[in-house]
Protein backbone atom coordinates (compact mmCIF):
# COMPACT_ATOMS: atom_id res chain seq x y z
CA UNK A 1 0.00 0.00 0.00
CA UNK A 2 2.87 2.38 0.80
CA UNK A 3 4.21 2.02 -2.74
CA UNK A 4 0.77 2.66 -4.20
CA UNK A 5 0.63 6.02 -2.41
CA UNK A 6 3.90 7.10 -4.02
CA UNK A 7 2.79 5.77 -7.41
CA UNK A 8 -0.41 7.81 -7.14
CA UNK A 9 1.66 10.90 -6.41
CA UNK A 10 3.93 10.12 -9.35
CA UNK A 11 0.86 9.75 -11.56
CA UNK A 12 -0.37 13.20 -10.58
CA UNK A 13 3.08 14.68 -11.22
CA UNK A 14 3.25 13.19 -14.72
CA UNK A 15 -0.21 14.51 -15.53
CA UNK A 16 0.00 18.00 -14.06
CA UNK A 17 3.69 18.83 -14.27
CA UNK A 18 4.83 16.88 -17.33
CA UNK A 19 1.51 16.95 -19.23
CA UNK A 20 2.03 13.42 -20.54
CA UNK A 21 -0.63 11.48 -22.43
CA UNK A 22 -2.73 9.06 -20.39
CA UNK A 23 -1.19 6.03 -22.12
CA UNK A 24 2.33 7.20 -21.25
CA UNK A 25 1.32 7.88 -17.65
CA UNK A 26 -0.20 4.41 -17.28
CA UNK A 27 2.90 2.81 -18.80
CA UNK A 28 5.21 4.62 -16.35
CA UNK A 29 3.04 3.64 -13.39
CA UNK A 30 2.92 -0.02 -14.50
CA UNK A 31 6.72 -0.04 -14.57
CA UNK A 32 6.95 1.13 -10.97
CA UNK A 33 4.23 -1.33 -9.98
CA UNK A 34 6.30 -4.16 -11.49
CA UNK A 35 9.28 -3.09 -9.38
CA UNK A 36 7.16 -3.04 -6.20
CA UNK A 37 5.86 -6.53 -7.10
CA UNK A 38 9.45 -7.72 -7.46
CA UNK A 39 10.36 -6.37 -4.02
CA UNK A 40 7.38 -8.19 -2.53
CA UNK A 41 8.33 -11.45 -4.23
CA UNK A 42 11.92 -11.04 -3.05
CA UNK A 43 10.63 -10.55 0.49
CA UNK A 44 12.23 -7.11 0.59
CA UNK A 45 9.83 -5.11 2.72
CA UNK A 46 11.33 -1.72 1.90
CA UNK A 47 9.99 1.71 1.03
CA UNK A 48 11.14 3.90 -1.90
CA UNK A 49 13.44 5.73 0.52
CA UNK A 50 15.29 2.48 1.26
CA UNK A 51 15.84 1.35 -2.33
CA UNK A 52 19.47 1.04 -3.41
CA UNK A 53 21.16 0.80 -6.79
CA UNK A 54 21.76 -2.89 -6.04
CA UNK A 55 18.03 -3.48 -5.61
CA UNK A 56 17.37 -1.86 -8.98
CA UNK A 57 20.12 -3.85 -10.73
CA UNK A 58 18.80 -7.12 -9.29
CA UNK A 59 15.33 -6.24 -10.57
CA UNK A 60 16.58 -5.47 -14.08
CA UNK A 61 18.57 -8.70 -14.09
CA UNK A 62 15.47 -10.68 -13.13
CA UNK A 63 13.35 -8.96 -15.78
CA UNK A 64 16.04 -9.99 -18.26
CA UNK A 65 15.95 -13.60 -17.05
CA UNK A 66 12.15 -13.71 -17.30
CA UNK A 67 12.44 -12.74 -20.96
CA UNK A 68 11.60 -9.05 -21.33
CA UNK A 69 13.15 -7.73 -24.54
CA UNK A 70 16.12 -5.34 -24.45
CA UNK A 71 13.93 -2.58 -25.91
CA UNK A 72 11.30 -3.09 -23.23
CA UNK A 73 13.97 -3.18 -20.53
CA UNK A 74 15.23 0.21 -21.71
CA UNK A 75 11.72 1.67 -21.53
CA UNK A 76 11.20 0.22 -18.05
CA UNK A 77 14.48 1.72 -16.84
CA UNK A 78 13.33 5.08 -18.21
CA UNK A 79 10.18 4.80 -16.09
CA UNK A 80 12.15 3.93 -12.97
CA UNK A 81 14.51 6.87 -13.50
CA UNK A 82 11.55 9.22 -13.92
CA UNK A 83 9.99 7.92 -10.69
CA UNK A 84 13.08 8.45 -8.55
CA UNK A 85 13.66 11.85 -10.15
CA UNK A 86 10.14 12.75 -9.03
CA UNK A 87 10.96 11.59 -5.48
CA UNK A 88 14.03 13.84 -5.49
CA UNK A 89 12.01 16.83 -6.69
CA UNK A 90 9.46 16.24 -3.94
CA UNK A 91 12.19 15.93 -1.27
CA UNK A 92 11.00 12.40 -0.50
CA UNK A 93 14.53 11.05 -1.01
CA UNK A 94 17.91 12.81 -0.89
CA UNK A 95 19.93 10.45 -3.08
CA UNK A 96 18.78 9.01 -6.39
CA UNK A 97 19.54 5.24 -6.54
CA UNK A 98 18.55 5.12 -10.23
CA UNK A 99 21.02 7.78 -11.35
CA UNK A 100 23.64 5.24 -12.46
CA UNK A 101 21.21 2.53 -13.55
CA UNK A 102 22.01 1.12 -16.99
CA UNK A 103 20.64 -1.66 -19.16
CA UNK A 104 22.44 -4.96 -18.43
CA UNK A 105 24.89 -6.18 -21.04
CA UNK A 106 23.19 -9.57 -21.16
CA UNK A 107 20.10 -7.81 -22.47
CA UNK A 108 21.88 -7.20 -25.77
CA UNK A 109 22.44 -10.94 -26.16
CA UNK A 110 18.75 -11.79 -26.02
CA UNK A 111 17.22 -12.94 -29.28
CA UNK A 112 14.93 -10.42 -30.95
CA UNK A 113 11.42 -10.31 -29.59
CA UNK A 114 8.63 -10.56 -32.14
CA UNK A 115 5.69 -8.20 -32.20
CA UNK A 116 2.17 -9.64 -32.21
CA UNK A 117 1.91 -8.63 -35.87
CA UNK A 118 5.13 -10.47 -36.76
CA UNK A 119 3.98 -13.60 -34.95
CA UNK A 120 0.69 -13.46 -36.85
CA UNK A 121 2.56 -13.13 -40.15
CA UNK A 122 4.79 -16.13 -39.36
CA UNK A 123 1.88 -18.34 -38.36
CA UNK A 124 -0.22 -17.20 -41.33
CA UNK A 125 2.63 -18.10 -43.69
CA UNK A 126 2.22 -21.79 -42.86
CA UNK A 127 0.90 -23.85 -45.79
CA UNK A 128 -2.12 -25.63 -44.31
CA UNK A 129 -2.67 -27.64 -47.50
CA UNK A 130 0.14 -29.93 -46.38
CA UNK A 131 -0.19 -32.31 -43.40
CA UNK A 132 2.95 -30.93 -41.77
CA UNK A 133 1.47 -27.44 -42.07
CA UNK A 134 -1.32 -28.27 -39.64
CA UNK A 135 1.25 -29.77 -37.27
CA UNK A 136 3.55 -26.74 -37.56
CA UNK A 137 0.69 -24.34 -36.85
CA UNK A 138 -0.17 -26.31 -33.70
CA UNK A 139 3.49 -26.25 -32.65
CA UNK A 140 3.89 -22.49 -33.04
CA UNK A 141 0.58 -21.76 -31.36
CA UNK A 142 1.76 -23.88 -28.43
CA UNK A 143 5.25 -22.33 -28.29
CA UNK A 144 3.87 -18.81 -28.23
CA UNK A 145 0.62 -19.53 -26.39
CA UNK A 146 2.33 -21.31 -23.48
CA UNK A 147 5.85 -19.84 -23.46
CA UNK A 148 7.49 -23.26 -23.70
CA UNK A 149 11.12 -24.16 -24.25
CA UNK A 150 11.77 -26.05 -27.49
CA UNK A 151 12.63 -29.19 -25.50
CA UNK A 152 9.29 -28.93 -23.71
CA UNK A 153 7.22 -28.70 -26.88
CA UNK A 154 8.91 -31.65 -28.63
CA UNK A 155 8.43 -33.80 -25.51
CA UNK A 156 4.83 -32.77 -24.90
CA UNK A 157 2.71 -35.85 -24.16
CA UNK A 158 -0.88 -36.58 -25.08
CA UNK A 159 -1.43 -37.90 -21.54
CA UNK A 160 -0.42 -34.48 -20.20
CA UNK A 161 -3.05 -32.53 -22.12
CA UNK A 162 -5.84 -31.36 -19.83
CA UNK A 163 -7.84 -29.29 -22.27
CA UNK A 164 -11.08 -29.45 -20.30
CA UNK A 165 -9.33 -27.71 -17.42
CA UNK A 166 -7.33 -25.46 -19.78
CA UNK A 167 -3.86 -26.73 -18.79
CA UNK A 168 -0.98 -28.85 -20.03
CA UNK A 169 1.58 -30.56 -17.79
CA UNK A 170 5.18 -29.81 -18.70
CA UNK A 171 8.40 -31.47 -17.60
CA UNK A 172 11.00 -28.70 -17.58
CA UNK A 173 14.61 -28.35 -16.52
CA UNK A 174 15.72 -30.82 -13.87
CA UNK A 175 12.67 -32.98 -14.66
CA UNK A 176 10.55 -30.57 -12.62
CA UNK A 177 6.89 -30.61 -13.59
CA UNK A 178 4.56 -27.63 -13.79
CA UNK A 179 1.05 -26.95 -15.01
CA UNK A 180 0.86 -24.30 -17.73
CA UNK A 181 -2.36 -22.62 -18.88
CA UNK A 182 -3.08 -23.10 -22.58
CA UNK A 183 -5.14 -20.70 -24.66
CA UNK A 184 -8.00 -21.48 -26.99
CA UNK A 185 -5.97 -21.03 -30.21
CA UNK A 186 -3.39 -23.64 -29.18
CA UNK A 187 -6.09 -26.05 -27.99
CA UNK A 188 -7.97 -25.68 -31.28
CA UNK A 189 -5.01 -26.44 -33.54
CA UNK A 190 -3.61 -29.25 -31.41
CA UNK A 191 -7.00 -30.94 -31.58
CA UNK A 192 -7.18 -30.47 -35.35
CA UNK A 193 -3.70 -31.97 -35.71
CA UNK A 194 -4.45 -34.94 -33.44
CA UNK A 195 -7.77 -35.74 -35.11
CA UNK A 196 -6.99 -35.10 -38.77
CA UNK A 197 -3.25 -35.61 -39.20
CA UNK A 198 -1.62 -37.58 -36.40
CA UNK A 199 -4.39 -40.19 -36.40
CA UNK A 200 -3.33 -41.22 -39.93
CA UNK A 201 0.38 -41.65 -39.08
CA UNK A 202 1.87 -45.05 -38.29
CA UNK A 203 3.24 -44.16 -34.87
CA UNK A 204 6.37 -45.85 -33.50
CA UNK A 205 5.85 -47.54 -30.16
CA UNK A 206 8.34 -45.34 -28.31
CA UNK A 207 6.54 -42.21 -29.57
CA UNK A 208 2.97 -43.33 -28.92
CA UNK A 209 2.39 -40.68 -26.23
CA UNK A 210 4.26 -37.84 -27.96
CA UNK A 211 2.00 -35.15 -29.42
CA UNK A 212 4.06 -33.85 -32.35
CA UNK A 213 5.52 -36.42 -34.77
CA UNK A 214 7.32 -36.52 -38.10
CA UNK A 215 6.08 -38.45 -41.14
CA UNK A 216 7.82 -41.60 -39.89
CA UNK A 217 5.87 -41.60 -36.64
CA UNK A 218 8.75 -40.46 -34.44
CA UNK A 219 9.15 -37.43 -32.22
CA UNK A 220 10.60 -34.26 -33.67
CA UNK A 221 14.11 -33.01 -32.96
CA UNK A 222 15.07 -29.57 -31.67
CA UNK A 223 16.78 -28.90 -35.00
CA UNK A 224 13.54 -29.57 -36.87
CA UNK A 225 11.73 -26.86 -34.90
CA UNK A 226 14.57 -24.43 -35.65
CA UNK A 227 14.35 -25.22 -39.37
CA UNK A 228 10.57 -24.77 -39.45
CA UNK A 229 10.85 -21.33 -37.86
CA UNK A 230 13.79 -20.28 -40.03
CA UNK A 231 11.91 -21.27 -43.19
CA UNK A 232 8.79 -19.32 -42.17
CA UNK A 233 10.87 -16.25 -41.24
CA UNK A 234 12.43 -16.32 -44.71
CA UNK A 235 9.00 -16.71 -46.29
CA UNK A 236 7.79 -13.41 -44.84
CA UNK A 237 11.12 -11.63 -45.33
CA UNK A 238 11.77 -11.21 -41.62
CA UNK A 239 15.20 -9.68 -41.02
CA UNK A 240 15.43 -10.53 -37.34
CA UNK A 241 17.49 -13.46 -36.08
CA UNK A 242 14.98 -15.69 -34.34
CA UNK A 243 14.73 -19.15 -32.85
CA UNK A 244 12.11 -21.19 -30.98
CA UNK A 245 13.22 -19.37 -27.81
CA UNK A 246 12.16 -16.08 -29.44
CA UNK A 247 8.55 -17.21 -29.07
CA UNK A 248 9.15 -17.82 -25.35
CA UNK A 249 10.64 -14.34 -24.94
CA UNK A 250 7.74 -12.87 -26.90
CA UNK A 251 5.24 -14.73 -24.71
CA UNK A 252 6.75 -13.24 -21.55
CA UNK A 253 7.22 -9.78 -23.03
CA UNK A 254 3.67 -9.50 -24.35
CA UNK A 255 2.18 -10.69 -21.06
CA UNK A 256 4.28 -8.33 -18.93
CA UNK A 257 3.74 -5.35 -21.22
CA UNK A 258 0.03 -6.11 -21.24
CA UNK A 259 -0.06 -5.77 -17.46
CA UNK A 260 0.20 -9.38 -16.27
CA UNK A 261 1.42 -10.01 -12.73
CA UNK A 262 5.12 -10.91 -12.58
CA UNK A 263 4.44 -13.82 -10.24
CA UNK A 264 2.12 -15.43 -12.76
CA UNK A 265 4.63 -15.05 -15.61
CA UNK A 266 7.40 -16.43 -13.39
CA UNK A 267 5.47 -19.60 -12.66
CA UNK A 268 4.26 -20.15 -16.21
CA UNK A 269 7.84 -19.94 -17.50
CA UNK A 270 8.97 -22.44 -14.90
CA UNK A 271 11.45 -20.14 -13.15
CA UNK A 272 11.75 -21.38 -9.59
CA UNK A 273 12.80 -18.15 -7.97
CA UNK A 274 13.47 -14.49 -8.47
CA UNK A 275 16.73 -14.78 -6.56
CA UNK A 276 18.85 -17.87 -6.12
CA UNK A 277 17.79 -18.26 -2.51
CA UNK A 278 14.06 -17.59 -2.75
CA UNK A 279 11.64 -20.48 -2.35
CA UNK A 280 9.33 -21.16 -5.27
CA UNK A 281 6.08 -19.19 -5.00
CA UNK A 282 3.06 -21.27 -6.03
CA UNK A 283 -0.06 -19.58 -7.28
CA UNK A 284 -3.64 -20.67 -7.67
CA UNK A 285 -4.08 -22.46 -11.02
CA UNK A 286 -7.29 -20.62 -11.79
CA UNK A 287 -5.38 -17.36 -11.37
CA UNK A 288 -2.74 -18.45 -13.89
CA UNK A 289 -5.43 -19.50 -16.33
CA UNK A 290 -7.16 -16.13 -15.94
CA UNK A 291 -3.83 -14.35 -16.59
CA UNK A 292 -3.46 -16.08 -19.95
CA UNK A 293 -7.05 -15.33 -20.95
CA UNK A 294 -6.79 -11.70 -19.87
CA UNK A 295 -3.36 -10.69 -21.14
CA UNK A 296 -2.16 -13.01 -23.91
CA UNK A 297 -2.78 -11.64 -27.43
CA UNK A 298 -3.86 -15.03 -28.82
CA UNK A 299 -6.54 -15.41 -26.17
CA UNK A 300 -8.42 -12.25 -27.05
Amino acid sequence: MIWQNYINGFKGYLKLEKSLANNSIEAYCRDIDKFSQYLELSQKNISPQQVTLTDLKEFIHWINVIGLSAKSQARLISGIKAFFKYLILEDIIRQNPAELLESPKVGRKLPDTLSVEEINKIINAIDLSKPEGTRNKAILETLYGCGLRVSEVINLKISNLYFTEGFIKIKGKGNKERLVPIGNAAIKYINIYLEKIRSHIEVKKESSDIVFLNKRGKGLSRVMIFLIIKYLANQIGLKKTISPHTFRHSFATHLIEGGADLRAVQEMLGHESITTTEIYTHLDRDYLRETILSYHPRSK
